[in-house]
C-alpha cells in the first residue's frame, strides 16, 4: 500500500492532468505490451503492434532497448518519466535528454539490482556520449509504434476522465474528488491509501499532488519512485474506448440490428453516458434511446445505475466480449 500524507496546504495543491502524458502513457504501454493484462482491453491493440513490428525492425529495435529499462513488474526508473506539461513529446524527451549523469547513474544503479543491464548504459551522460541519444530516438520511435495508431482513443479516454473529476469537484469538493478514486485508493483522511505493490509512505508536505488520468495504466496507480521528485499519482481511467465497431453489415450488427449496435458501442466509447447523451451521439430519439438502452440492459450488455438526478448506463463485461469479438 503507498499511503500519501496530505497537509491542509496538500489539500489546496491537488490539481488533475488535463491531457494524457507521453512518457507516462509510454512507459504503462511498454509494460501491458509483454504481459497478458486486460484482453478486452489490450488485446487487438497488442496484435496490431506485433503486426507492424514485424514489418518493421527499427521499431523492433526500439521496443528491445526500451524493454531493457522498462520492466513489466518493479522499478522503473524515474528520469524516463520527467515533469508532466502540456508541451508534448518532443519537450518531454528533451527532459529525458537532460538528465544529470549524477541522477542517470543513480536511478540505473537501483534498476542494476533488480536486473542485468546492457553495458551501453554504463556511458550514459558522459560527455560526447551518443548512446544517450540513441535512447531517445528509441523513445520517439517506439511512441509512434506503440501510441501512435492508439492515441485518439488515448485522449479521449483522458478527456473523459477530467470530465468525470472535474464534476466530481465541483460538486462535492476535494473529499469528493479523493473519495472517488475507489477502487484503488481510499481517502482516510489526512491519507490517502492507494493500492500499491510494496508499503510505502509518501509525505507531500506543501508539494500538492497531481493526479494524472493514464489510459494504460492497469488495475493500480502507479508514481515515481524518488520521494523528493514532485508527487504525481498516476491512475487508470474510469474507461477505455474502443476501436471503432465495423456496423456497415458486421456480425455485431446482424446480432443486434444498426440502431442497437450503434447504441451499445457509443455506450463503450469512454465514460457512463445518459440517457440522453446517448440520444444525441447515435442520433436518435430519446424514447428510442431508453428503449434500445432497455433491451440491452434486459440482455445483460449494459449495466445502469442512478447518479444523483441522472441514470447513467455503462457495458457490463459480457457487453466488452461482445464488442471486442466483432473489432478484432
Amino acid at each position: 500500500m503507498l499511503r500519501i500524507h496530505f497537509t491542509p496546504v496538500d489539500l489546496q495543491g491537488i490539481r488533475v492532468a488535463r491531457r494524457p502524458d507521453p512518457l507516462w502513457e509510454l512507459v504503462c504501454a511498454a509494460c501491458r505490451l509483454v504481459t497478458n493484462q486486460g484482453p478486452l482491453e489490450f488485446g487487438a491493440w497488442r496484435r496490431g503492434v506485433l503486426e507492424r513490428t514485424v514489418r518493421d525492425p527499427e521499431a523492433r529495435r526500439a521496443l528491445y532497448l526500451l524493454g531493457t529499462l522498462v520492466p513489466p513488474v518493479g522499478y522503473i526508473p524515474d528520469f524516463l518519466t520527467p515533469p508532466v506539461s502540456d508541451e508534448g513529446l518532443p519537450a518531454a524527451l528533451e527532459q529525458v535528454r537532460a538528465t544529470p549523469r549524477r541522477r542517470l547513474q543513480q536511478e540505473l544503479g537501483i534498476l542494476a539490482t533488480t536486473r542485468p543491464l546492457p553495458a551501453w548504459t554504463t556511458t550514459l551522460g558522459k560527455p560526447g556520449d551518443r548512446n544517450m541519444g540513441h535512447l531517445v530516438k528509441a523513445l520517439e520511435v517506439s511512441f509512434k509504434a506503440l501510441l501512435e495508431p492508439r492515441w485518439g482513443h488515448v485522449r479521449k479516454a483522458v478527456h473523459d476522465e477530467v470530465d468525470l473529476r472535474a464534476r466530481t469537484l465541483l460538486d462535492g469538493g476535494v473529499r469528493a474528488l479523493l473519495e472517488s478514486l475507489q477502487p484503488f485508493a481510499r481517502w482516510n483522511s489526512p491519507v490517502l491509501e492507494v493500492d500499491y505493490p510494496v508499503e510505502r509512505d509518501l509525505y507531500l508536505e506543501g508539494r500538492g499532488l497531481l493526479l494524472l488520468p493514464s489510459y494504460f495504466c492497469w488495475r493500480r496507480p502507479t508514481a515515481l519512485a524518488d520521494p523528493t521528485l514532485g508527487p504525481v499519482l498516476v491512475h487508470p481511467v474510469t474507461a477505455r474506448p474502443f476501436d471503432a465497431v465495423a456496423l456497415n453489415g458486421g456480425g455485431l450488427e446482424r446480432l443486434l440490428g444498426r440502431t442497437r449496435a450503434s447504441v451499445l458501442a457509443q455506450v463503450a466509447r469512454g465514460r457512463a453516458r445518459t440517457t440522453s447523451e446517448v440520444a444525441e451521439v447515435v442520433g436518435i430519439a430519446l424514447p428510442s434511446a431508453s428503449y434500445q438502452l432497455a433491451v440491452l440492459r434486459d440482455g445483460g450488455l449494459v449495466a445502469s445505475h442512478r447518479e444523483g438526478q441522472f441514470v447513467r448506463h455503462s457495458v457490463t463485461a459480457m457487453g466488452h466480449r461482445l464488442l471486442d469479438a466483432d473489432a478484432g
